[in-house]
């Protein structure tokens, strides 16, 4: 009897191991406008989407999978919504088609047709730490479009974000080091303003965007454009090697 009971609890440990031990993967997928009923008999238009979706386990999958969609949904939102309401990618797409109509309706002779192109892609992959990239460019009338980049760090275990302090051993040290890096790379003394090339940073103090993204070789921080600098400008690129970040990371 004690020999089955113990049978019975060392299955039950080793299917409780493997259920922890499931691992998370990825399948690369497409979307545009052309799958859309509404735009089967008319031109609607361009919706361009690229993303990944994560599965193995399905809690953690789940949790990952709906981070992804609210930035393709936030992504896709008009006017002067904050929260996305969509609850698909092709509810999402529709609403930014029926903006376009409206405003083309009221406006027809609006310059330009409205376009969003938008990719999420994993460009780091551990048992600690996922890090997603994700992209939004729209065009939406005037002058010119505006995109963004952002980046999405995320505990595979539990499928929650992670935050400066998961990531950083002290972030103010690491900051202040970034800011060297950053004067090195736009060749800006030490003794000079932040902002002497030009840049807008608030009170004429350095700081790092949102968010940063995990390569196998390098951190990467992008400040978008308007962050700190003009739209002519671009985005602004600052990338730090690994082996020079790893004493400030809490994460291998």
């Amino acid at each position: 009897m004690n020999n089955k009971i113990s049978v019975v609890a060392l299955i039950a440990l080793i299917t409780v191991g493997c259920n922890q031990e499931k691992n998370i993967e990825f399948s690369s997928e497409s979307f545009t406008e052309k799958e859309l009923s509404i735009c089967k008999n008319s031109k609607c238009p361009e919706v361009t989407i690229n993303y990944v979706e994560v599965f193995g386990d399905d809690e953690v999958s789940e949790k990952i999978n709906k981070k992804i969609k609210n930035f393709i949904f936030t992504s896709l939102l008009m006017g002067e919504d904050t929260i996305p309401t969509a609850k698909s990618i092709q509810e999402a797409a529709t609403g930014f088609i029926e903006v376009y109509n409206a405003d083309k309706a009221q406006f027809p002779d609006m310059a330009g047709e409205y376009f969003a192109e938008i990719s999420v892609n994993e460009i780091f992959t551990s048992k600690e730490h996922l890090c997603f990239e994700m992209r939004q460019y729209l065009f939406t009338g005037g002058a010119h479009g505006y995109g963004t980049t952002s980046f999405l760090n995320i505990d595979p275990k539990t499928g929650e974000e992670l935050t400066s302090k998961e990531l950083f051993k002290n972030k103010e040290d690491f900051t202040a080091f970034a800011e060297k890096k950053f004067r090195g790379q736009q060749k800006i003394a030490k003794d000079q303003s932040i902002n002497e090339n030009g840049f807008w940073f608030e009170n004429d103090e350095f700081y790092l965007p949102e968010s940063v993204g995990f390569t196998q070789d390098s951190l990467i921080f992008v400040y978008n454009q308007y962050d700190i600098a003009s739209y002519a400008d671009g985005p602004i690129e600052l990338k730090i090697a690994m082996k020079e970040a790893e004493p400030f990371l809490s994460i291998d």
